[in-house]
C-alpha cells in the first residue's frame, strides 16, 4: 500500500472511544470488506451468545455452571437477588478490611499495623493480583506486596528469607477456590510453619479467599484467620481478578479498586455494542481470526510499551490460552484450537526477540499497547527537544513500521495512561474478546479439562512414590535399581517414572535415600539411610 493508502486504511478502521481514553488500530492486520462481511454474521451471533451468558444461561457443561464475571462489574444484570447482594456485600467487606488494616484497627499481635502483604495463590489467582500489584503499584504503597505463586521449596525460601523478621508485620491472603490445590496448599503451609518458627500464630496474621465450607474455608475456621472472603462456582480463576481474589491484594496495596471496576464496567458497555466496527472487542476477534485463518495459526505477541504493562503478557498468557486451547468443539470434533501468547515489553524486545519477528519465521501477529502519558510529573530532553517518552514512542512507530513493510500483521491499542480505570478496560477488554472469538470458531471458553488431566497425572506420581518409598524402606541395607523396586511394586510399565521418583528423592538427603553408581546411570543402586 502507499502511505496515503495506508492512512486511508487507519481512518477507515480506526476504533476512538474519547470517552474511555481507548484507541484500537486493526488496519495493519490487512482485513479485506470481503473477509469482513464473510465473519459479521457469526460476530452477530456470537453478541447474541454473550447476552444469553450475561443473563445467565448455563456456559459450562461440564460442570453445569454460569458464568458471570460481567456480573462482577455490574451487579444489577446478575440472575438474581442472591448474586447481586454477594457481589456488592464482598466489596463493601474488601473496602471494610483494607480500611481496619490500613488504620491499624486490624493489627497483628507483635506490630503496631500491618506493613506487608503476601498472597499464595496460583494461576489465575496469582498472576492477575501480579499483574495489577506491578502496573499501579506506587512507592508509597500502603502494604508492600508479595507473592507465592509456585511449590518451588527454593522459591518458596526466597521470598520467606527476604520477608524475615517482617513476617511479624505480614499478612498473608491465600486464594484457592476449591481449597484443595495442591500448590497453594503448600505455600500456605509452608509461610504458616515460617510463621511457627518465629514464635507467631499463622491465623491471625491470614485471610481465606475460597468457596465456602472449601477444605480451607475450613482450615480458616479452624485457625482464626482474620477474615475470609468468597469465590464463587460462576468466576473462573482466570477470570477473577475483579472479584475478592483481585480487589482485596489490590486494596490492601492502596490501589483505587472501585476505579478498576469502573473503568472495566465502562468497556463492558463499548463492548456490548451490536455493530462490529463500533466493538473493540469484536474488532480484536475479528482480526484474532483473520490472522490464524480461525485455526490459531499465528501466535498473539503482545508488546506493551510502558514497563507498568510487562506482566500484561503472561496475565493475558492464561486468559488466552487456557480460554482457547481446547481439543474439541462444541459439536465433539477434534480440532485442536489455541492461540499461543507471549511477550514482554518495548523497547526491551527491540533487542531480544524482534529481529526475528521482523526476519524469521512469520507466525506472529503482535499487539502493541502505546500509552500517551510518559510519566508523572516533568522531566529532561536528552537531545534537544526531545525526551526518552519521543525515544519509546519512535521505537514503537518505527518497530510498527519495519514489520508492517516485511509483511508483519499488527494492531495496536492506545490507552492515555496506566491507571486503575485503564487496567480495568484492559481486563474487561480481553475477556470479552476471548469469549467472543471462542464463539467464532464454536468451542467452550470456560472450561478447562486439560488442566484437570494434568492434575489428576501429578496425583498419581505421588501416589506412585509413597509405594516406591515403602519399597525402599523394606529393602533397607540391600537397596536395589529402579528396575526392581517398579517389579516389586507391580509397575514395571512405570519403570522411567520410578527412576526420575528415585533420582529426585536421593538428589534431596533429608529425603532419607542414598545412591550408588557404579556404570550407567539407569543402573543405580538406591537404599534407605
Amino acid at each position: 500500500m502507499s502511505s496515503r493508502d495506508l492512512w486511508d486504511s487507519y481512518r477507515s478502521w480506526l476504533y476512538d472511544n474519547r470517552g474511555l481514553g481507548f484507541r484500537l488500530d486493526v488496519s495493519r492486520m490487512d482485513i479485506s470488506m470481503e473477509y469482513f462481511e464473510r465473519l459479521c454474521p457469526k460476530l452477530l451471533e456470537s453478541f447474541e451468545g454473550m447476552n444469553r451468558l450475561e443473563a445467565g444461561a448455563i456456559a459450562n457443561p461440564d460442570e453445569q455452571r454460569m458464568v458471570g464475571h460481567y456480573w462482577l462489574r455490574a451487579p444489577e444484570l446478575a440472575p438474581n437477588a442472591e448474586i447481586r447482594e454477594d457481589i456488592d456485600s464482598t466489596v463493601r467487606r474488601v473496602l471494610e478490611l483494607a480500611g481496619r488494616v490500613h488504620r491499624g484497627e486490624a493489627r497483628p499481635a507483635d506490630a503496631d499495623r500491618f506493613t506487608d502483604l503476601l498472597v499464595i495463590g496460583i494461576g489465575g489467582s496469582a498472576l492477575g493480583p501480579q499483574f495489577v500489584a506491578q502496573a499501579l503499584g506506587k512507592d508509597d504503597d500502603r502494604m508492600a506486596p508479595h507473592f507465592l505463586d509456585n511449590c518451588d521449596p527454593d522459591g518458596i525460601d526466597r521470598v520467606l528469607d527476604r520477608l524475615g523478621d517482617g513476617l511479624r508485620s505480614t499478612l498473608s491472603v491465600v486464594i484457592s477456590k476449591s481449597g484443595g490445590t495442591p500448590e497453594t496448599r503448600n505455600g500456605m503451609l509452608e509461610t504458616a510453619a515460617a510463621y511457627r518458627k518465629r514464635g507467631l500464630e499463622f491465623g491471625p496474621h491470614a485471610v481465606a479467599i475460597t468457596q465456602q465450607e472449601s477444605k480451607l474455608d475450613q482450615f480458616a475456621v479452624e485457625r482464626g484467620f482474620l477474615d475470609r472472603f468468597p469465590m464463587w462456582d460462576w468466576v473462573g480463576g482466570r477470570t477473577s481478578e475483579l472479584s475478592a481474589v483481585g480487589l482485596l491484594p489490590a486494596a490492601l496495596q492502596g490501589i483505587d479498586v472501585s476505579q478498576m471496576l469502573k473503568g472495566a464496567a465502562e468497556m463492558d458497555v463499548a463492548t456490548r455494542v451490536p455493530r462490529v466496527r463500533e466493538n473493540p472487542a469484536a474488532l480484536l476477534a475479528l482480526a484474532w481470526h483473520h490472522a490464524g485463518d480461525g485455526k490459531g495459526a499465528k501466535d498473539m505477541v503482545i508488546l506493551p510499551y510502558k514497563d507498568r504493562l510487562a506482566l500484561f503478557s503472561r496475565y493475558l498468557q492464561q486468559l488466552v490460552m487456557e480460554s482457547l486451547g481446547k481439543e474439541k468443539d462444541l459439536d465433539g470434533t477434534t480440532v485442536h484450537q489455541g492461540i499461543a501468547v507471549y511477550g514482554n515489553k518495548g523497547s526491551t524486545d527491540q533487542h531480544a526477540y524482534v529481529q526475528q519477528l521482523r526476519d524469521g519465521v512469520n507466525n506472529f501477529f503482535v499487539t502493541f499497547i502505546e500509552v500517551m502519558r510518559e510519566r508523572e510529573g516533568d522531566g529532561i530532553e536528552v537531545e534537544p527537544g526531545i525526551t526518552s517518552g519521543d525515544y519509546l514512542n519512535g521505537f514503537l512507530l518505527g518497530t510498527r513500521r519495519a514489520l508492517y513493510e516485511n509483511g508483519r500483521r499488527s494492531l495496536t491499542i492506545s490507552v492515555e495512561e496506566v491507571s486503575p480505570r485503564s487496567v480495568g478496560m484492559l481486563i474487561a477488554l480481553y475477556e470479552r474478546a476471548v469469549g467472543l472469538y471462542a464463539t467464532l470458531v464454536n468451542i467452550n471458553a470456560y472450561h478447562q479439562p486439560g488442566v484437570e488431566a494434568g492434575k489428576k497425572a501429578a496425583a498419581s506420581v505421588l501416589d506412585l512414590q509413597a509405594r516406591v518409598v515403602k519399597a525402599v524402606q523394606q529393602r533397607g541395607e540391600a537397596g536395589g535399581t529402579c528396575e526392581d523396586f517398579a517389579r516389586e511394586i507391580g509397575e514395571e510399565d512405570e519403570v522411567e517414572t520410578v527412576f526420575r521418583i528415585l533420582e529426585h528423592l536421593s538428589a534431596n538427603p533429608a529425603r532419607g535415600l542414598a545412591k550408588t553408581v557404579e556404570g550407567p546411570a539407569c543402573d543405580a543402586v538406591y537404599r534407605s539411610i
